[in-house]
């Protein structure tokens, strides 16, 4: 029994001097890992500020391209749809003038046929009052001032009005018709 015991106590001893390298290797690769951990905090302490730092000036030039890309796309939409708005602009402008042609021409249509008188067919018979009234006054200044004085003796009728006044009657029945 004693051998086994001593057995058991070799074994023993044996089995302590093999594990105590291994455990030995063990507790220097904590002892390093936790050392190189608080290494890390401190560094991270030391250096922390300047990392925030950087982080913050590269966030700011991220933002700033960001604001320009968007600018210019903002920008682009909106000449576009100006653009856009022009176009529709000066179709329905056009519309409008095709619409108020037709209007117009329907309108003109209808005192025509009722017998209202246009603005150019008022203008023409103007022009033809003048021509006239330029006529007359030629005809009356070539008659021989003999002729006329023994008209006048034989017999004094009223006067005529004279041709500017005839030509402010006419036109002024002219502006009643056209209202």
């Amino acid at each position: 029994m004693v051998k086994k015991i001593q057995k058991s106590a070799t074994a023993s001893k044996t089995a302590a001097g093999a594990s105590s390298p291994l455990s030995g290797a063990i507790k220097d690769s904590a002892q390093q890992i936790w050392l190189a951990g608080l290494g890390a905090f401190s560094k991270a302490q030391a250096e922390g500020g300047k990392a925030f730092d950087t982080l913050v000036k590269e966030g700011l030039s991220i933002q700033r391209k960001t604001q320009a890309v968007a600018e210019e796309r903002i920008s682009e939409a909106t000449n576009r749809v100006s653009g856009m708005a022009t176009e529709i602009s000066s179709k329905a402008a056009g519309q409008w003038d095709k619409l108020e042609s037709i209007f117009e021409d329907r309108v003109a249509k209808a005192l025509n046929k009722l017998g209202v008188p246009s603005a150019r067919d008022i203008e023409t018979l103007m022009e033809r009052i003048d021509e006239l009234n330029r006529h007359v006054q030629r005809l009356s200044s070539k008659t021989p001032a003999a002729k006329k004085a023994p008209a006048a003796r034989k017999a004094a009728p009223a006067k005529a009005a004279p041709p500017a006044a005839r030509k402010t009657a006419v036109r002024k029945t002219a502006a009643k018709s056209k209202a």
